[in-house]
């Protein structure tokens, strides 16, 4: 304990069973432990379910934990900061047609912008601390001084709760005042911990929503936005249904399109004409493209040798595929050796070697 008593830990407790259990057991490593509960932004007169991550429930279940530990807790108001940053750029994204990832948006600049400097300068935290199942590895340069050469992030043990695909855009500068205590336990051992700890969010179910968007997708992006209905064409033009708005369907999608006689998936949009293509046939060459162009990549070692070869995810939880990452010009190019379905602009595009996270980009 003696080791680490030094060290100042901010938590990001968010009253969920993770973020407990973390405060737990850094408390019992005998780090200097004090939660951080942060509030964001969420629309006035919204239904949200019981599990919302920022609601007064959590609040009071992160203050309970808390109290439990005996360790201080603060809550920090970003509402401003996220409704600019993660919800604006949301609606400014769908708007232009392209499927956002607020999740992979909120760690970039919430979580491990805004907070790690909160933490650093308000609190002279030596380390922020999450939830996230993620495992941090550091390269040592000099064995007989410790000194570290850089930091690598690894899929965890449990690889369902793996969360590195939303972490490609941390830079070296915040990943060595990060701590991610999860690594080496699956969600099963991380609740059997919060039961040995008497924390009584043990039992509490996962949050699976958007955190931002209620109990509904559609109904949230049909009041924020300035949607037009219009027609449902097949393959050959033929019109098939109406549409709700071509912000509402992203490229592949399969369920919520309205159409009788399917499963009918989408393969297109038609923008000057208002038009929603879609096919009966799930291997639809329009959605396979072995080249997948991407911008704004981050590599986590800061700098990468191109071209690359490895592993790349086009979205969360799907099986990672061989690629060739190349550089032509400004752009980025990933060709694949088989075709990914449906490479949706907007979304991630995450790079692996094996188990290490290398960095991403967002689709073009």
């Amino acid at each position: 304990m003696k080791k680490n008593q030094d060290k100042k830990v901010v938590v990001a407790m968010s009253g969920g069973v993770d973020s407990s259990v973390v405060a737990a057991l850094l408390k019992n490593q005998g780090y200097n432990v004090m939660g951080v509960f942060m509030q964001f932004w969420f629309p006035s007169g919204e239904k949200y379910g019981e599990n919302r991550c920022c609601s007064l429930a959590a609040w009071n279940e992160a203050k309970e934990v808390a109290h439990l530990l005996d360790i201080p807790i603060h809550k920090v108001n970003f509402g401003k900061e996220f409704k600019k940053i993660i919800v604006d750029e949301f609606l400014a994204e769908y708007k232009a047609g392209r499927t956002p990832n607020p999740c992979v948006a909120c760690n970039k600049f919430i979580k491990f912008k805004l907070l790690l400097d909160y933490a650093r300068t308000v609190f002279d935290a030596d380390y922020v601390a999450t939830g996230h199942y993620v495992r941090l590895k550091p390269q040592v340069k000099n064995l007989k001084t410790g000194a570290i050469r850089q930091f690598d992030l690894y899929r965890p043990k449990d690889k369902n709760k793996d969360q590195t695909y939303f972490l490609y855009n941390l830079k070296q500068e915040q990943l060595k005042h990060l701590l991610f205590p999860l690594a080496g336990y699956t969600k099963d051992q991380v609740r059997g911990l919060a039961k040995k700890f008497k924390l009584a969010v043990h039992a509490k179910p996962d949050s699976q929503e958007i955190c931002f968007v209620g109990q509904s997708h559609t109904r949230f992006l049909k009041k924020y936005l300035g949607l037009k209905e219009g027609e449902i064409i097949n393959e050959k033009g033929e019109a098939v249904g109406k549409h709700q708005g071509l912000s509402l369907y992203t490229l592949g999608q399969r369920s919520g399109i309205g159409l009788s006689g399917g499963p009918w998936y989408v393969i297109g949009f038609n923008r000057k004409k208002n038009k929603l293509v879609v096919s009966k046939k799930f291997d639809s060459d329009k959605l396979y493209n072995r080249r997948v162009f991407f911008k704004s990549a981050n590599w986590l070692t800061g700098k990468i040798q191109l071209p690359l070869s490895c592993e790349a995810q086009i979205r969360y939880h799907v099986r990672p595929e061989k690629c060739r990452v190349k550089k032509i010009g400004r752009r980025y190019l990933a060709e694949f050796v088989q075709s990914p379905r449906a490479a949706t602009p907007g979304q991630s595009i995450v790079f692996y070697d094996n188990n290490q996270l290398l960095g991403g980009g967002v689709i073009e």
